[in-house]
């Protein structure tokens, strides 16, 4: 398995969660009433391991040598595209994240943020990850150097290797919570 082998395998993950964060803000639109520490837990899968453990691998080991080494091609999907979709994605989790204090607090018109923010999440990162597998580490992988993607590889099991602990953690909240919304 190689470096963005791995990132593929981690966007599966992430994908299973997207489901469970659309199920769960389906529930409190039925239901009317909200699990916060749910969504606490969504929140915490994403910002700890969709963007703390996978995007920063993708960012750090691959994304800077696509930029450094693809020309304003590379440049420019990364820096105009991938980078900037990420950080919308964390801007959607703050979002969220107020929203939900909000709503707490009685703000009842909290609620139509909460679920906005949470489907926005869902339908970028869909389309994220499909261009990033499809498109993007494929451009990656082909035009590359060999050497570079061997640096790439090396970098991602060694970070992978440091940082099991929160993959295995994150992967248990998504467990969890997929039971839960199933």
């Amino acid at each position: 398995m190689s470096g963005i082998d791995l990132l593929i395998d981690e966007h599966n993950y992430v994908k299973r969660m997207l489901v469970v964060i659309r199920k769960a803000c389906l529930n409190f639109m039925d239901n009317k009433e909200i699990n916060y520490d749910d969504f606490e837990k969504m929140i915490k899968f994403v910002r700890e391991f969709a963007d703390g453990h996978h995007h920063k691998k993708e960012e750090v080991f691959l994304f800077n040598q696509m930029v450094e080494h693809l020309g304003e091609t590379g440049k420019n999907v990364i820096t105009h595209g991938m980078l900037v979709e990420h950080d919308l994605g964390r801007s959607y989790m703050r979002n969220l994240e107020e929203a939900l204090n909000k709503y707490k607090n009685g703000q009842i018109e909290a609620k139509l943020d909460i679920v906005a923010n949470a489907v926005s999440y869902t339908n970028l990162l869909e389309n994220h990850i499909h261009k990033e597998d499809n498109v993007i580490f494929t451009f990656a992988k082909k035009s590359l150097k060999e050497d570079i993607i061997k640096d790439i590889d090396e970098r991602c099991f060694e970070y992978e290797e440091k940082n099991s602990f929160t993959r295995e953690e994150n992967i248990g909240i998504l467990n969890s919570l997929e039971e839960k919304y199933n």
